[in-house]
């Protein structure tokens, strides 16, 4: 096969996977073929080196992974020129790197284990990918059922890395019955081939529409307002009056406000000016919520906000932390979840998943000089602190706990489980700042993986975004009252509280531990393997 038949195959993986992708071409069953054409390269190459070639994989799937990266997340630029190309660039490079590993198995060990290797490394690199400092999981091949979520109700078993197997197995098993197809002249066994393929397309998502059909929220009702402001965060967000910004919102809230309403939910930094959170109670911000809550006596705000915390003289203080020179003590920036009620309680929250090279810089213990180079889009400079464990906001008067979820943090279910496991989180609230990224298909997948995250953990959402989309999430994914772009909006929706566990919320992501464990020691085994066919061969 030419060299520009190869490209060509290459180029058409980066298509399919993309046009595969939520709101890009959201032909969703494209995921299931979107690898074969990169595996018939890799087929050829292999055989080529069989015979004693020695033509690389790299640049065939380098170029495969980065058009798929390009054309489903191009919209980065919008937020961050420099983190825009390096995302895509990186993460290409991190695809190609399992896809030419598990060449590398496969040429060492054979067909059978180099794809269990696919599956193995490709979704332990994933389970690295969703926890080391320069997480970027948005491409985890199991979102990209989000818009299609009524074929995944089973992600409550397995989580997105579910939907990550399911399509590496399907395009395996397509391909092998391809092969068939080409070589077998009475065609006896490639009926079976293509059976057995379809087979595992169909029988999940059978499975799936019958529990989404026979499914119910399951709790009791809390009645929740969510505002969308609809605040330029580029020319206005962060350069205006924040008590002025505050007073609409509160005004917006009123057009939907009666003595039944439980939760008034703001997005993130909707008090953009930080203030000293020891301090908050002074703050005009602070005053201008009490006057809705004392209105409202039994409702209680759940807003995002930019706040800072001054450590004691002499305190242990952390990585992230900085120094105010002119007066010589240390502080943190955080990006804040906070809940006021009626008895004048106020819990913080601070946000923890971090968007890398954005509002934290990665490896801190190493880099940790060069942190002020981070920029925060949340209208600070330098990295930002977060803190250990998750909790919820909850109250002395009822049983809700509320899981205060700030933007980035909704793409990471394991880590969304925690809130449950540690800090006993019956209901979501995710609160968010997509304006950054312009009427781009970004803050519409952004939305959709939410849908994930309710069903993994079987808990409903009242989303607030500064700029669409806002809405309500049932435990079974569907979206409702979304709201649209560059508008302000309030709506209003009881939702269920709801306090069981999924298996997916109690295990978490234990298919990437396993795969990844699986992975290193395939990988080591192979390594061994060569070096003694290298040794006979001497």
């Amino acid at each position: 096969m030419k060299r520009k038949h190869l490209f060509l195959l290459a180029i058409t993986t980066g298509i399919l996977l993309s046009l595969a992708w939520p709101e890009i071409g959201s032909m969703n069953f494209l995921l299931f073929i979107g690898f074969i054409p990169l595996l018939f390269v890799e087929e050829h190459i292999y055989q080529e080196i069989q015979n004693g070639g020695k033509r690389k994989l790299l640049p065939y799937s380098y170029l495969a992974f980065l058009l798929f990266n390009a054309l489903t997340t191009w919209w980065v630029w919008n937020a961050s020129a420099f983190g825009g190309v390096a995302a895509i660039v990186c993460n290409a490079l991190f695809m190609s790197v399992i896809f030419n590993l598990f060449h590398q198995v496969r040429l060492a060990l054979g067909k059978i284990r180099g794809y269990f290797g696919l599956c193995v490394l490709w979704m332990g690199w994933e389970y690295v990918h969703l926890n080391w400092d320069l997480s970027w999981p948005w491409l985890t091949l199991g979102n990209g059922f989000a818009t299609q979520y009524t074929w995944v109700q089973w992600y409550e078993y397995t989580g997105v890395f579910g939907g990550s197997l399911w399509i590496l197995l399907v395009n395996i098993l397509l391909f092998e019955a391809f092969k068939i197809y080409r070589t077998d002249t009475k065609k006896a066994f490639t009926s079976k081939a293509f059976i057995t393929g379809i087979a595992f397309i169909a029988l999940p998502i059978i499975w799936s529409l019958v529990k989404y059909n026979n499914f119910q929220d399951q709790g009791s009702p809390i009645d929740v307002v969510v505002i969308q402001p609809n605040i330029d965060p580029y020319n206005e967000k962060f350069g205006s009056s924040s008590p002025q910004q505050v007073m609409k919102m509160t005004k917006l809230a009123e057009q939907k406000m009666d003595n039944m309403v439980d939760y008034v939910v703001a997005p993130e930094t909707a008090i953009p000016q930080s203030f000293d959170e020891a301090k908050f109670k002074h703050t005009s911000e602070f005053n201008i919520l009490k006057l809705l809550i004392n209105k409202y006596p039994q409702s209680k705000v759940i807003i995002g906000a930019s706040s800072y915390s001054i450590y004691e003289p002499g305190a242990q203080h952390s990585e992230t932390a900085r120094l105010a020179r002119d007066q010589n003590f240390w502080y943190d920036f955080s990006n804040t979840a906070i809940q006021i009620d009626a008895r004048d309680s106020v819990q913080f929250y601070h946000k923890s998943k971090l968007v890398p090279g954005v509002e934290k810089m990665p490896f801190p213990w190493l880099f940790q000089h060069f942190q002020d180079l981070a920029f925060n889009l949340g209208g600070t400079t330098g990295s930002l602190a977060g803190q250990e464990n998750r909790q919820a906001f909850g109250n002395s008067e009822d049983s809700v706990r509320v899981a205060p979820i700030v933007c980035y943090e909704s793409i990471y279910g394991d880590y969304v489980g925690d809130y449950i496991n540690e800090g006993d989180a019956n209901v979501f609230f995710i609160i968010t700042n997509d304006g950054w990224w312009k009427d781009t298909p970004g803050y519409k997948q952004h939305m959709n993986y939410a849908r994930l995250r309710a069903i993994e953990h079987r808990k409903s959402i009242a989303r607030s975004a500064n700029t669409g989309i806002s809405c309500f999430i049932n435990q079974k994914g569907d979206a409702s009252q979304e709201t649209g772009w560059w508008v302000p909006a309030v709506i209003r929706q009881v939702i269920m509280v709801n306090n069981e566990k999924t298996f997916y919320t109690l295990y978490g992501d234990y298919f990437g531990r396993t795969s990844l464990v699986f992975g290193g020691f395939l990988l080591l085994y192979a390594l061994s393997r060569r070096v003694k066919l290298n040794d006979l061969r001497r």
